[in-house]
């Protein structure tokens, strides 16, 4: 049983996942320029990667629902609860995971973007999955598209910034 937008789903996911190994690049930037890997490169780094993977599991889960045969109103509506909850989680997280690693909180800009707009994207994509509306899965995708561009965002700040400090910027301590 193929879903409404499986083809755009199936495209979304192999985008996000092509960015997601191009932004572990920005390590390698960094490295390359003759830097040392900082604490907000390696966090940097595996956020945006961690949002990326989130987002490309999104995208899969209508498709590999429907191959069970699941009615495509709860089709939409599983994939949307189980997209939200951890997409929210880190969304409105972030700013404390970011000034626990690495001591201060999100730029402005960042803060209203990938946080703030981020959430109120995925809340909406939910709300309007779940209120059984007849454009369901146009909301999902819509939604994942939106929050997937807040990311790309999110790289190109993370990117400036990183590109902007100091070539002997302080190391990450070995994990134990």
């Amino acid at each position: 049983m193929e879903i409404k937008g499986a083809a755009l789903l199936y495209t979304l996911a192999g985008l996000m996942i092509t960015f997601a190994g191009f932004s572990s690049l920005l390590l390698v930037l960094r490295q390359a320029a003759g830097a040392k890997v900082s604490m907000l490169d390696r966090y940097l780094a595996r956020t945006v990667m961690t949002y990326v993977f989130v987002l490309a599991a999104a995208a899969l889960l209508p498709t590999l629902f429907a191959l069970y045969d699941i009615q495509e109103e709860w089709i939409w509506r599983i994939s949307s609860v189980l997209f939200a909850l951890p997409m929210l989680s880190l969304q409105v997280t972030y700013p404390q995971r970011r000034r626990k690693v690495v001591g201060k909180g999100p730029p402005p800009a960042i803060f209203a973007i990938f946080v703030v707009l981020g959430s109120v994207v995925t809340l909406a994509t939910l709300a309007g999955v779940l209120a059984g509306r007849q454009y369901a899965a146009a909301a999902y995708i819509t939604g994942l598209t939106v929050d997937f561009f807040t990311v790309i965002f999110g790289f190109l700040s993370a990117l400036d910034i990183i590109m902007l400090q100091p070539v002997d910027a302080p190391e990450l301590p070995a994990p134990h």
